[in-house]
């Protein structure tokens, strides 16, 4: 219940920010269909690297003025033992669960906050197109729980900026989970794949549950 309160906060405040950032309608449409559906409307485009800078998506920002930045409302949000926020956001006291690898934290300088599509995936995939200030949002996205989440550091440094043709988390019960999400940013925030990646969805999506996925579109 804190984490769906806590996930119901930030969304008032991501809406808040994102109208303020951009002229486009945040949070206006949903799309909901089976995993292998939604793989299936995926659109394939070539992936452009050109241009690319991490500083052209400004992260980790404080959109409700709380003291509390993206990576921390994150920590806070997915703890599984709810630590005390002290001063300057400083968290102690807590737990968490890195699914990627199976592995439980209680330090936050253990875990890194990963953008599951990564930013740089996001810029080959449509995001070179946007204004900066939807890259802020799209960096610092709290409106929805799966495209920022906290894992063991060395981990996300592992992955980068691969799509899942080339990487997987190595907790092998975690593939479902991360295919899916995967697909559940791709659609929120009209992002494309290339073939590569369409057909390793696909071939994912065909072992895997047919789960529903149910996403807000972000702009």
């Amino acid at each position: 219940m804190a984490r769906t309160l806590r996930w119901t906060a930030a969304l008032l405040a991501a809406v808040t920010a994102v109208t303020t950032l951009t002229a486009a309608p945040a949070y206006a449409e949903t799309y909901s269909a089976d995993l292998r559906t939604a793989v299936a409307d995926l659109p394939v485009a070539a992936e452009v690297r050109t241009g690319y800078s991490r500083d052209l998506f400004p992260h980790w920002k404080d959109a409700d003025g709380d003291g509390c930045n993206t990576r921390y409302e994150v920590l806070i949000a997915e703890a599984t033992t709810t630590p005390t926020i002290g001063s300057g956001c400083t968290l102690s006291g807590g737990r968490w669960y890195s699914y990627y690898d199976n592995t439980y934290w209680t330090q936050p300088a253990d875990l890194d906050i990963d953008h599951l599509v990564p930013l740089a995936e996001a810029w080959d995939s449509g995001a070179r197109t946007w204004t900066t200030s939807r890259r802020q949002s799209y960096a610092n996205d709290l409106g929805d729980n799966r495209p920022l989440v906290a894992v063991t550091d060395n981990v996300n440094q592992a992955k980068g900026d691969q799509d899942p043709a080339t990487w997987m988390p190595s907790h092998s019960p975690a593939h479902c989970r991360y295919i899916t999400e995967w697909v559940a940013v791709k659609i929120r925030w009209h992002l494309t794949v290339d073939t590569t990646e369409k057909n390793t969805l696909t071939n994912w999506a065909n072992t895997c549950s047919n789960v529903t996925i149910t996403v807000v579109h972000a702009f």
